[in-house]
């Protein structure tokens, strides 16, 4: 059981574990803003009243979903921003490089 214990502690476990559940929250808290601001915002921007996720045109009898893949890629892009700048405000891009 020592064993365990002093693995858990080297290899940085508690830590890795609370980073994902952080992680797991700010995704939902981007999903959010990307959801319920940015895109009803676009929407109107585009001349569509409502959710940008409800946006679609036809092909035939095939409805594409365009509205719904422009969020994911909006949200896509928030989180990245926000992993970018989070690690640029903490300097964690700077831990490796030897100056």
């Amino acid at each position: 059981m020592s064993d365990f214990i002093n693995f858990i502690r080297k290899q940085g476990v508690i830590g890795l574990a609370v980073g994902f559940i952080l992680g797991g929250a700010v995704s939902k808290v981007v999903s959010a803003l990307v959801e319920d601001i940015i895109n009803p915002i676009i929407g109107v921007v585009l001349g569509r009243a409502g959710s940008l996720a409800t946006a679609t045109f036809s092909i035939g009898t095939v409805e594409i979903f365009w509205g719904h893949f422009i969020g994911i890629i909006i949200d896509f892009i928030v989180i990245a921003a926000v992993v970018y700048f989070g690690m640029k405000f903490l300097k964690l891009d700077k831990l490796d490089k030897k100056d």
